[in-house]
């Protein structure tokens, strides 16, 4: 079962240089994911457990 929904941003548990990706389309377990640094990456959910990314980590830093 997916815990997330269309528009979710994500991250690649094993491709974090892919960035933030924002959820495009979910067929079944056939999800397209729009990443910060590669683009559209079709990911099955049956080999790799997207991670559902926070607020806290799409946010950039606060200056001082």
């Amino acid at each position: 079962m997916l815990y997330f929904e269309l528009g979710d941003f994500v991250k690649h548990p094993e491709r974090p240089d892919w960035g933030l990706g924002q959820v495009q389309s979910i067929v079944g377990l056939n999800v397209t994911v729009n990443f910060e640094h590669v683009g559209k990456q079709l990911i099955n959910c049956a080999h790799v457990d997207l991670i559902a990314a926070s607020e806290k980590t799409m946010m950039p830093p606060i200056s001082s």
